[in-house]
């Protein structure tokens, strides 16, 4: 299978507020970035819709290495969504899992690939992130004045 690297982000501006999300695909020596945004919406739908996007943006099952700063996608993915599954996407406390559509389209837009999961810090140079997030920020729709 081939190996894609996918550095991930979102933004908003106010949460909730108008949002982005940016993602840097890396394949060999090829490269795509890809953003969109979202006119009211919150910071963990953005992060979640970045790999979301990622993910389906990719034409065949691949092993992929995921880059994201989000906590929430990273434990969301690796040690939550089992759990919330086996629950009938409720959390522990019996309530339902927030931004569930967005954890569902994750889930089933892995289920194509081999994912490996890393965290990394934000705004600590990391050239990939920080281009996810270039790409997140500038997509933040501007029609309500924010930039």
């Amino acid at each position: 299978m081939s190996r894609v690297v996918m550095y991930t982000d979102g933004a908003c501006s106010g949460n909730p507020g108008p949002g982005g999300w940016g993602v840097l695909l890396r394949y060999g020596r090829r490269r795509k970035e890809l953003s969109g945004g979202e006119a009211m919406t919150t910071n963990n739908r953005m992060e979640l819709r970045a790999v979301i996007e990622g993910l389906k943006a990719l034409k065949r099952s691949c092993d992929v290495d995921v880059f994201t700063d989000s906590l929430y996608v990273m434990r969301g993915i690796t040690e939550w969504m089992d759990s919330w599954k086996a629950r009938g996407w409720r959390t522990a406390a019996k309530k339902p899992v927030k931004n569930q559509d967005l954890w569902q389209a994750l889930d089933q837009a892995a289920q194509a690939h081999s994912i490996k999961w890393h965290w990394v810090k934000g705004h600590a140079g990391d050239a990939g992130n920080e281009r996810a997030d270039t790409l997140a920020r500038e997509a933040v729709p501007t029609a309500s004045g924010c930039t």
